[in-house]
């Protein structure tokens, strides 16, 4: 039987950069105990089939990271929502005794109120209710921090100008 024509559509050909290059592919498929066209052809098939291989993986991957990103972005959001009632809870317990008419005992100032006054220097009251969070609709939070401006102000820790208030201590 004579040798068949080799199918000329099957070709591919390769330029190596240099001839060291191809030397060297030489040598490895030569180790391999080889042709250096079956060695390019077993390289890299085991290369695009490892890759074909990792894709799923990968897009499995990402799909389990995408749904453990939810489920943590759930969780903060939930807490978040827990510490903002914690911290209302907590304006109010302390604005207690600010409230109070027939208050008797000692009842201390917020130290938040104090050191944005001493660090601002002056303020006025609306930039005052911003920085300490107190909205204007909590009309207790705001009772209990005009006692506590009006304390100060008896103490000679703060004056009083219009809506201005400037720290003297």
């Amino acid at each position: 039987m004579a040798n068949p024509i080799p199918d000329k559509t099957r070709y591919t050909y390769v330029y190596h950069p240099s001839r060291q290059h191809k030397e060297r592919w030489e040598k490895l498929a030569a180790k391999a105990h080889t042709s250096l066209s079956k060695f390019i052809i077993s390289t890299v098939d085991g290369v695009v089939d490892e890759r074909e291989e990792l894709a799923p993986r990968h897009v499995r991957e990402l799909e389990g990271l995408k749904n453990e990103n939810k489920a943590l972005r759930e969780d903060l959001h939930r807490k978040d929502i827990l510490i903002e009632r914690y911290e209302t809870e907590l304006k109010r317990y302390r604005a207690a005794p600010w409230t109070e008419i027939d208050f008797k005992g000692i009842r201390p100032l917020s130290e938040d109120l104090v050191s944005v006054l001493k660090t601002r220097g002056s303020v006025d009251r609306a930039q005052l209710l911003e920085a300490l969070g107190i909205d204007r609709r909590e009309t207790d939070l705001i009772k209990a921090l005009t006692a506590q401006l009006e304390t100060l102000k008896g103490f000679g820790m703060l004056r009083v100008e219009g809506e201005l208030l400037r720290w003297e201590a």
